[in-house]
């Protein structure tokens, strides 16, 4: 598959601090890809070299096979910025914005009203077409920004926290029209705090703290690395239970408390068959058996904890 975006040793460098450390990555065309990071980790600095705002201190950044910085025009003109901050222009009805916005990148004047009109149409703002940005509520200033990204109509989508501050339905709806967009071809990449999102939406993720890429894989898989917990509950409190530890090594621990047995253990779904026939063939009788999978966010915490107290500046998006 071709790749959207290549990155190969690339660094930014703010005096002796360094913002981004060699970062390789590819982001697939046509995938849903999601960039997580605690603050500090240098999201906001990749992004920012991406669209031209930051200038890179080292190594390579490509879209669709463009150099951001020798083919700025051709790159930029692939890519549609959401950024996390409002950095509109408040004076003017929110669909001159967007006909202003289409100008700068080459579309023609009668082309850019409609197609105002129509990316209006699809983020659900239409009827506040002729209303200014600073009139419009919180959640309709969040449709705006992700319809201003796709006035050009991008083959790369980036979305920097395109749903913070929204309450649990306009989010929901975002989630609903990013997914149709990929699902037609525009490539995605996203940041986020809220875990979930990544963890729905997300085809690959990519881990990145102190400007580093700590690993690349899709949620499932990360996530199986972690450890689960199979709750067993028993029908009478046990004086002993097998050592569930001593026979399979993906076991990490085993609390017994009354009549619950938590075992915890990597792959705790392949593992959870093996305390069961181990408790039947002791005479234990199980009343109940859960399975808890471990959280991105579990293994997001885990993953990073190490970087704590190492922040890089990050410089906002515009």
């Amino acid at each position: 598959m071709d790749a959207a975006l290549e990155l190969r040793g690339l660094q930014k460098s703010y005096g002796d601090v360094q913002a981004l450390g060699g970062v390789d990555l590819t982001v697939p065309s046509g995938s849903f890809f999601g960039l997580l990071g605690p603050n500090g980790a240098g999201k906001t600095t990749l992004i920012g070299i991406l669209v031209g705002l930051v200038r890179k201190t080292g190594g390579e950044a490509r879209v669709f096979g463009h150099d951001v910085e020798t083919d700025y025009r051709e790159a930029r003109d692939r890519i549609g910025l959401a950024p996390q901050e409002f950095n509109v222009d408040r004076f003017f009805p929110i669909r001159e914005v967007l006909e202003h916005k289409a100008g700068y990148h080459g579309i023609p004047t009668d082309r850019a009203r409609d197609r105002a009109d129509e990316v209006l149409k699809r983020v659900g703002i239409y009827d506040k077409r002729d209303t200014r940005f600073d009139w419009l509520s919180g959640g309709m200033k969040r449709r705006f920004v992700l319809a201003r990204a796709l006035i050009t109509d991008p083959d790369l989508l980036i979305l920097d926290e395109p749903t913070a501050g929204v309450d649990v339905q306009l989010r929901h709806e975002l989630w609903e029209t990013i997914v149709d967009l990929n699902q037609q071809g525009t490539t995605v990449l996203l940041t986020t705090h809220y875990i979930e999102e990544a963890e729905r939406l997300c085809d690959e993720v990519a881990i990145l703290d102190s400007g580093r890429v700590l690993d690349v894989a899709s949620p499932e898989e990360l996530m199986r690395r972690g450890t689960d917990d199979v709750v067993v509950e028993l029908r009478t409190e046990p004086t002993a239970v097998p050592d569930f530890a001593a026979l399979d090594d993906r076991v990490e621990s085993v609390d017994l408390n009354g009549a619950r047995l938590v075992v915890t253990a990597r792959q705790g779904g392949l593992v959870a068959p093996e305390v069961v026939r181990r408790l039947d063939d002791t005479g234990h009788e199980i009343v109940d058996l859960e399975i808890q999978r471990t959280s991105l966010e579990e293994v997001f915490v885990e993953m990073t904890r190490a970087g704590e107290g190492r922040a890089t500046p990050e410089v906002a998006s515009q």
